[in-house]
């Protein structure tokens, strides 16, 4: 028999709340890009996308630069990108 599996609810913040959240990202990155070193046209990044029920979660987030944003979402086709 297979088992229902139940959706937990993924954490959406409001604007405000999403500010300070990505601010507090940036920090705790120190101000890099997690992937090249870049202290450059920084960005928050969800590992797990929003629309694949990714939330808003500390833990979901990381600092990239621009370029490296943009490298995982071109490979992002299944999203498992390693970074």
């Amino acid at each position: 028999m297979n088992k229902i599996r139940v959706k937990s609810p993924r954490l959406r913040l409001d604007a405000n709340s999403y500010l300070e959240l990505h601010r507090q990202v940036l920090e705790r990155d120190g101000w890099r890009c997690q992937v090249c070193g870049s202290m450059q046209r920084l960005q928050v990044h969800h590992l797990k996308f929003r629309s694949r029920s990714g939330g808003d979660e500390e833990q979901n987030l990381i600092t990239l630069c621009t370029e490296c944003h943009e490298r995982v979402h071109r490979k992002a086709s299944g999203c498992n990108v390693q970074l």
